[in-house]
């Protein structure tokens, strides 16, 4: 081969090298900060911080609020007798107990209430948690109405609630009292009837009209009342009756927990997965246990011990075997 023809040749191929990466520039690349895919795009190190879960209720300044006392440990309940107070008690005063291996567990009405009515009767035998007596304040409380869907979450919570009325005083700390479970119908009592006209001078007075007793449409009078959380306001907080209120309610608390970012977890409800960082680059995923979250990071119960490097995103949830969530024949 002559050198005019290889001096052509290695001209094309200088060319074809030119135009190629000519083309290569025009074409659209994809942005510098993407990976390719299953590539640790962000790592991150778990650290500790204070976690709480809280539930946000609309609530309303309402005057003498009924709740309920509960029983404190399961087993049989004996009320005291108890006679119709001179004022209001300014002390705890108790109501009844639950006896139990052949002890007595008190449970007491708080100061600045009245006994309003047994739940139960007498000798019953009660669960821990019950109520088995109703308590009504005397003065000001706050009444928030609870979504039935909300009561398992707030049940353990009341030892922290917080109250911010409209356009009024908060917030402040609300002492809650009794119990967010719903009472058995006629707990709640009802408003007093009006009063009747007097009668015109002359006249004679017109005859009361005796009231008759209506069947209780529950049989047994346990229908329940719904549930609702009852709490106090400190005694320097000003209410006015039918103000509205948002309540805060903690439900659960985390002190130096360690957590991570949502984005490094693959599952929820108490179990998930990480995949972990090896200083070398490989990979491993890792079982954990779950714990509080606040939206942002999430509880790491068991499974890290702080020192690990995690991949952000998280693992990818394995695939579905085949056929998975098809219909069977049949089923229909």
């Amino acid at each position: 081969m002559s050198k005019r023809v290889l001096v052509r040749l290695a001209g094309a191929a200088l060319c074809a090298v030119v135009l190629s990466s000519c083309s290569a520039s025009g074409a659209e690349q994809p942005a510098p900060q993407f990976a390719p895919r299953g590539a640790a795009m962000t790592t991150v190190q778990p650290t500790r911080q204070d976690l709480t879960n809280s539930v946000s209720l609309s609530g309303t300044v309402t005057m003498n609020p009924v709740f309920g006392l509960v029983a404190p440990v399961a087993g049989q309940v004996r009320f005291l007798d108890l006679d119709e107070p001179d004022a209001t008690p300014d002390e705890p005063f108790r109501v009844g107990s639950v006896w139990k291996d052949g002890q007595p567990h008190w449970f007491t009405a708080p100061a600045g209430s009245t006994f309003a009515g047994r739940l139960v009767d007498e000798r019953s035998d009660v669960t821990a948690g019950m109520p088995v007596a109703s308590a009504k304040l005397a003065g000001y409380g706050i009444v928030a109405e609870i979504d039935g869907k909300q009561a398992y979450q707030i049940s353990g919570g009341l030892a922290s609630v917080r109250a911010q009325i409209e356009n009024g005083p908060g917030p402040f700390p609300c002492k809650a009292l009794g119990t967010i479970a719903a009472l058995p119908e006629g707990t709640v009592p009802a408003p007093p009837a009006p009063p009747e006209p007097p009668a015109n001078e002359g006249e004679p007075p017109v005859p009361p009209v005796e009231e008759v007793e209506q069947p209780d449409p529950a049989g047994d009078g346990s229908a329940p009342t719904g549930l609702r959380l009852v709490c106090t306001a400190p005694g320097n907080v000003k209410l006015i009756n039918g103000a509205a209120v948002t309540l805060d309610v903690v439900t659960q608390r985390a002190a130096n927990a360690l957590v991570v970012p949502v984005e490094a977890v693959a599952g929820g409800q108490g179990n998930g997965q990480v995949e972990v960082v090896e200083p070398g680059g490989a990979r491993r995923i890792v079982d954990v246990v779950l714990g509080l979250t606040d939206g942002k990071v999430v509880e790491i119960k068991s499974g890290l011990t702080g020192t690990e490097t995690l991949s952000v995103p998280g693992p990818d949830l394995p695939p579905a075997p085949p056929g998975a969530g098809q219909e069977s024949e049949g089923a229909k």
